[in-house]
């Protein structure tokens, strides 16, 4: 749990009628609201760093030790006890405190959350009126008698004998909503004040075995209906010379809505209303204890929305948020009311199905069929202020059980296989496996990797002759990765995972860098002044907020001519926040870059789009190359694109030419620019000067 409470959180603190504490296991205190301070009389900024050993009396914390054992066995989430605290001024209070203890995602203490109440009135009445009860050995009954008539507190004097009712003050008439007349002589039962007639049980069973109940919460009903908690004790005491039973009563629907409150902060989402992620662990936790102890597996279902940053940033976080409920709502109407739904965060949902078959296949299939249920139910269309939206969901399967899983490999199962499901095309379910383990240490292995090779420098550029008519024009700069133990690494590997870790953007800038550092180094050189070379940029790079600055940054240290930096860019670009690419697009244009449209053909292409861009060159992309003399429409596709490129007035070239067949039928077609095996594979700069 953060020091940093949410802003909801702290208005809520600030609002609340009880004292509220958060605090370290050891008693350290994290924070308070106004009302606890008042209680122990500081001022509030001196309570934060306090401990709780420090405001209680030495017998009173030996007492909340002992109490505080059955926290950390897990014999009980909560505890009630009463306890004096020491206020600033040294004197004594007396308080109620309801503490219970926040756990960790493994289940370890983290935080003590305690609900603190003052009660010395209630204390100074209960001491008043065993007086009243009992004449002989106190005071006066009258001095008494103002006590019990001014109490806050309710009390209720009933006969032990018949329970009939034989005085009653005016606070509990109050509380009740009745007159005197109306409860004198009756029971309560006859009262019909029991909202839960068990509670008279509980009652009944204390007074039995202790001769007293201690603060029992209790369901209570006013006159009108209306049920209300209620704090009640109660202990014997003779009153006029009658054995009878003295019962206090305190509505506490007030603070047990705050201390709902309390609960639905630390635990429930507050957008969906779905237990959150604190609360998901110590399910998962319970979930794992369970089956070990039935033998009956579970599944975890981990669900994500396909798609959805691009919903939120084109509609709006509104309608954003209004999906998240609805599809959580949608996803809890397909389990049954013994499972969990929970959102992890953002768009992600985790369910816990409890309580499967004991065979391992079996159980497979009751979560199958379910997950089958929640991923149709999220196909289906979204109406949101009158607005149809559509997505769907990529989910992930791990059934456990009787093994000595923790909590976070069960998650990480799920996670796993629901990346693998995105990797499938999305809208799918997968299952973990083990190879689907393997796969993901190894990612996690290259990962570290990588981010080593950025530290240390492990990269060097390939260059790829690019050729018009036979004549060298430039070359395309190509990324490798020289690894200490596995040597030379393809990009294939390495590029698509440093654009999903973000590593894309140190590797992108390097690359830029050293493209500039070449093209001013050819220019020293007569022979060399006219050379451009090709840089290939992502779509998440080119949308960098800095992109532009960055590469102008690298011409001007590096002296390059913009007008021989070509930037290539591929069709998913435009998928997206064209007029953002256009922009981008144009202003580098103005120092006289050029760029060249890769992948064309196979992507997002529209002739609305494409007049629109500053495209300087159009690439035919290597798989219709490689078709060209045995596929009839690749060679019409390739011949649209050169026509295209014609009417443009675009260069045209083609990229991944490996045979003189394949050259002399795109130049028959009207393209004279290539790139391929035929003339040269990517080269270290070295052998480039020889080529």
């Amino acid at each position: 749990m953060s020091d940093k409470p949410t802003l909801e959180s702290r208005n809520f603190l600030e609002q609340a009628t009880v004292g509220i504490v958060h605090a370290t296991p050891e008693g350290h205190i994290l924070r308070c609201n106004a009302e606890f301070a008042e209680i122990i009389g500081y001022p509030r900024e001196e309570v934060r760093g306090l401990m709780l050993q420090e405001i209680t009396p030495d017998e009173d914390g030996a007492q909340a030790l002992s109490s505080f054992q059955k926290l950390w066995t897990g014999a009980s989430d909560a505890l009630s006890l009463e306890i004096r605290l020491i206020r600033k001024d040294g004197t004594l209070t007396w308080s109620k405190l309801t503490v219970s203890l926040l756990r960790d995602r493994e289940g370890w203490p983290s935080h003590l959350l305690a609900h603190v109440e003052a009660i010395k009135d209630r204390k100074s009445v209960e001491s008043a009126n065993v007086a009243l009860a009992e004449p002989a050995t106190q005071v006066k009954e009258d001095r008494y008698r103002t006590t019990f008539e001014t109490s806050p507190d309710g009390v209720l004097i009933a006969r032990a004998e018949d329970g009939r009712i034989v005085e009653a003050n005016p606070a509990l008439l109050n509380i009740l909503q009745f007159s005197r007349e109306e409860v004198i002589g009756h029971t309560s039962l006859e009262l019909d004040i029991w909202a839960d007639e068990s509670d008279t049980f509980k009652i009944a069973e204390a007074l039995h075995d202790n001769a007293a109940a201690r603060d029992l919460e209790v369901r209570l009903r006013r006159r009108n209906g209306e049920v209300f908690w209620g704090q009640l004790s109660a202990s014997y005491a003779d009153f006029d010379g009658e054995s009878c039973v003295i019962s206090y009563i305190r509505d506490v629907s007030a603070a047990k809505a705050d201390e709902e409150k309390i609960r639905n902060l630390a635990f429930y989402d507050t957008l969906t209303g779905l237990p959150n992620r604190r609360l998901l662990w110590e399910r998962l936790r319970q979930a794992l204890i369970s089956s070990i102890r039935s033998g009956s597996k579970h599944a975890l279902l981990f669900v994500d929305l396909d798609g959805f940053k691009s919903l939120n940033d084109t509609l709006g976080h509104h309608i954003g948020d209004l999906l998240l409920q609805e599809t959580g709502r949608r996803i809890a109407a397909c389990v049954r009311e013994v499972d969990t739904v929970a959102r992890l965060g953002g768009d992600e949902f985790v369910i816990i199905l409890e309580d499967l078959s004991q065979i391992a296949e079996i159980a497979a299939a009751q979560a199958r069929t379910v997950g089958g249920k929640i991923l149709a139910a999220i196909d289906q269309p979204f109406l949101l202020e009158g607005r149809e939206c559509h997505t769907t969901s990529s989910m992930g399967i791990t059934v456990f059980g009787n093994q000595s899983e923790s909590t976070n490999e069960v998650l990480q199962q799920a996670d796993i296989a629901m990346y693998q499901a995105k990797a499938a095309g999305r809208n799918a379910m997968f299952f973990f496996a083990p190879a689907l383990q393997a796969s993901v240490n190894a990612r996690v292995a290259m990962e570290r990797d990588l981010r080593a090779a950025i530290r240390e420098n492990q990269f060097s550029l390939f260059y790829q002759p690019q050729l018009d008519r036979g004549l060298l024009t430039g070359a395309e700069a190509l990324i490798r990765w020289n690894h200490p133990t596995r040597g030379l690494v393809s990009p294939q590997e390495f590029v698509p995972l440093a654009e999903e870790t973000g590593l894309i953007f140190p590797m992108g800038s390097w690359v830029m860098e050293t493209a500039c550092m070449q093209i001013a180094a050819w220019a020293s050189r007569k022979e060399g002044e006219h050379l451009s070379v090709a840089v290939n940029v992502s779509a998440r790079e080119f949308r960098q907020p800095k992109f532009v600055d960055h590469v102008l940054t690298a011409l001007d240290r590096t002296g390059a001519n913009p007008k021989n930096l070509k930037i290539e860019l591929s069709e998913t670009m435009f998928a997206e926040n064209i007029e953002d690419v256009i922009a981008r697009m144009n202003k580098l244009r103005t120092y006289g870059i050029r760029f060249s449209l890769e992948d064309f053909g196979t992507g997002y292409s529209s002739m609305a789009y494409l007049k629109r861009l500053p495209l300087d060159q159009i690439k035919i992309d290597r798989a219709f190359v490689n078709d060209i003399l045995k596929d009839p429409i690749s060679g019409a596709i390739a011949q649209a694109i050169i026509s295209f490129g014609k009417a443009m007035g675009l260069s045209v070239i083609a990229e991944g030419v490996e045979t003189e067949e394949q050259r002399a039928f795109l130049a028959k077609l009207g393209c004279h620019s290539f790139q391929g095996y035929l003339f040269s594979h990517p080269l270290p700069l070295g052998q480039f000067y020889e080529s």
